[in-house]
């Protein structure tokens, strides 16, 4: 059976788990997908980089819920806890439900219906290395079930933040799954989406906007590594762009945000008219002192877009 499709591309004979590559944060899914070095008290960004968990308040639960392509779910839930005055910690699940499919042998033999899920569990830790620097970890524990193969994989990502509040300048640097399979699907070990990601968020001076780039994937820079939806070679400008996801803020205040993202790689592995608004993404959110909520809407499949929700309570 055919792994079912993940995030740009289809899961590949060599590169398991790509869900993984799905954003958790609806923050972040407006800004484009990618982003590392928001500063702000959101559990969900410290899924994206473990060394902005030091930022979140004390006893935060937070549930999310994503549609996905065609009848696909995406669930997920989190939960932090402060240690001190220089670390905290937190855990997190993940649900993909992919529905129900229609199973055949070689010679289109009927064999019934099947499911497929994915899922993930992280212990995240956050430390506060200094009045400007953070670091953090987190251990995943993932599983993935098709049918009858099912697969089990532990990683790990690291991340660093560097904050300067008087010029609200925000810089991170993450390692995004380290790790490997220690249960193949079948015999033939696969790897995990490894990434690279370079990140920079910076507040305007006299302007109630908040502009970031993420650079990611920095370890690729091979043609075997893109993908162009009407089967285009790219250029080397074209893979640079590739790197690059763009986002801004505006803030309305102290209370709300609405978000607008651009992701190129997005745009020429989607739509096979290369339609600039395939790579767009945008969202809004607000808070109060003990509530969070944030929603967005972007593409992160060829065959539809996708509903990102998440509600956070300060218990």
């Amino acid at each position: 059976m055919a792994a079912p499709l993940c995030l740009l591309k289809a899961q590949t004979g060599d590169i398991a788990f790509n869900f993984l590559r799905l954003p958790y944060s609806s923050h972040v899914a407006a800004l484009g997908g990618t982003n590392i070095s928001i500063i702000d008290d959101d559990i969900t960004l410290a899924a994206h980089n473990p060394a902005l968990l030091i930022n979140v308040t004390h006893n935060t639960l937070n549930l999310g819920y994503m549609t996905y392509m065609a009848d696909s779910k995406v669930a997920g839930a989190a939960y932090s806890r402060v240690f001190g005055e220089r670390s905290a910690g937190a855990i997190t699940a993940r649900y993909v439900d992919y529905g129900e499919f229609e199973g055949y042998t070689e010679d289109n033999i009927h064999t019934g219906t099947f499911n497929a899920k994915d899922m993930e569990f992280a212990a995240t830790y956050s430390y506060l290395l200094s009045d400007y620097w953070s670091g953090g970890v987190a251990g995943k524990f993932i599983y993935s079930k098709y049918d009858a193969m099912s697969s089990i994989a532990l990683g790990v990502d690291l991340g660093l933040n560097y904050y300067n509040e008087e010029s609200d300048f925000s810089a991170s640097l993450v390692f995004k799954n380290l790790g490997a399979q220690v249960k193949a699907f079948e015999e033939e070990t696969e790897k995990m989406p490894f990434d690279i990601q370079l990140g920079f968020t910076k507040r305007l001076a006299h302007a109630p906007i908040r502009l970031s780039v993420t650079m990611n994937n920095l370890h690729k820079w091979s043609d075997d590594d893109f993908y162009n939806a009407d089967g285009s070679k790219d250029g080397f400008g074209q893979k640079l762009l590739k790197h690059f996801t763009f986002g801004a803020d505006i803030l309305l205040g102290k209370k709300f945000y609405a978000a607008v993202g651009y992701n190129y790689r997005m745009t020429k592995e989607l739509s096979t008219d290369n339609s600039s608004w395939d790579g767009v993404s945008i969202g809004a959110g607000f808070h109060t002192k003990r509530i969070r909520l944030g929603a967005s809407y972007s593409k992160l499949h060829v065959s539809s877009s996708s509903l990102l929700f998440n509600v956070s309570y300060t218990l």
